[in-house]
């Protein structure tokens, strides 16, 4: 028995003939006629009587009608969900970033899909690099934001954004004064770090040894963020991604360019089988749309 068959029955019924479920269902009377046969002769009775050219259907029809009724509306219900789910997708989308992305740009995507999409409901974790590849090479999470020196086997990734870093102080610094910042200006200063695995921690100690300058190093972390909230402190200075102060979030810091340039460098990340639906599709131009907005700002 196949869904072909139930239909022409159906459109029998509800339309009064065979000619008339033809055109219903827009191929030939011949054809319902086979179908219909095929169908009878699967369950074993007749479904119409033959009067005077005439289908008219049997008592068994008339109960087997009544159960075809039930099952297609519960085929148009997942006729329906299957439309929702091509539209919205499975109703939730699971996200992971890295701190330095992870406070400015993402938020600003949330808040923009959320407004488009009301009743979709968003998991949202700030994790380190490494735990977001393997929240995403799991399967547990649909996209994620990392730093390049992540091992992105089993997983698909792509360049997301390589913004110039930027030099943050506490707006009263001597240095505050300088429209750039080079590598003999630090000298001595006090100097808050990124740990010494990060690709442009590893970039600034070559930089800084090509130039016989050797930071005091205060304050190592993960964390271009706590760089800048300690800055804001008082503390001292350092080189963070300019998303980490994006929309002004941390006061009380002067923002200065830093030559030679040295870039950060995140990727964007999706589970290794590739299923793409429309959300995480949306949600990923949302991405793009606030890290394209962010850097105009500047």
């Amino acid at each position: 028995m196949n869904l072909r068959d139930i239909d022409v029955f159906n459109a029998i019924m509800l339309s009064g003939g065979a000619g008339a479920a033809a055109a219903l269902l827009d191929t030939s009377q011949p054809a319902i006629s086979r179908s219909l046969a095929k169908l009878e002769a699967e369950l074993g009775f007749s479904l119409f009587d033959r009067i005077r050219g005439r289908l008219v259907p049997t008592r068994e029809g008339q109960l087997f009608h009544a159960e075809v009724k039930a099952n297609l509306v519960g085929l148009d219900r997942l006729k329906l969900r299957a439309a929702q789910i091509k539209e919205v997708g499975a109703g939730s989308i699971r996200v992971a970033s890295l701190s330095a992305l992870g406070h400015g740009l993402v938020p600003r995507a949330i808040a923009a899909f959320s407004r488009k999409h009301p009743q979709v409901r968003i998991s949202y974790q700030v994790r380190t690099s490494n735990v977001v590849r393997d929240l995403v090479a799991s399967g547990s999470f649909d996209i994620g934001l990392a730093a390049d020196e992540v091992d992105t086997s089993g997983v698909l990734h792509s360049v997301f954004t390589t913004p110039r870093a930027v030099c943050v102080m506490p707006e009263n610094h001597p240095l505050a004064g300088r429209a750039v910042i080079t590598p003999a200006d630090i000298g001595e200063e006090g100097f808050l770090a990124l740990s010494p695995e990060d690709t442009v921690r590893l970039a600034m100690d070559r930089i800084f040894a090509e130039e016989g300058i050797h930071p005091r190093i205060l304050v190592e972390t993960p964390y271009g963020v706590t760089i800048a909230i300690l800055a804001a402190q008082g503390l001292g200075i350092g080189l963070v991604n300019p998303f980490v102060i994006a929309d002004k979030m941390i006061s009380g810091i002067a923002v200065r360019p830093f030559e030679p340039a040295i870039h950060f460098r995140s990727l964007i990340l999706r589970p290794p089988d590739g299923i793409n639906s429309q959300l995480v599709s949306d949600f990923t131009a949302e991405l793009y749309a606030a890290r394209n907005q962010l850097l105009g700002d500047r």
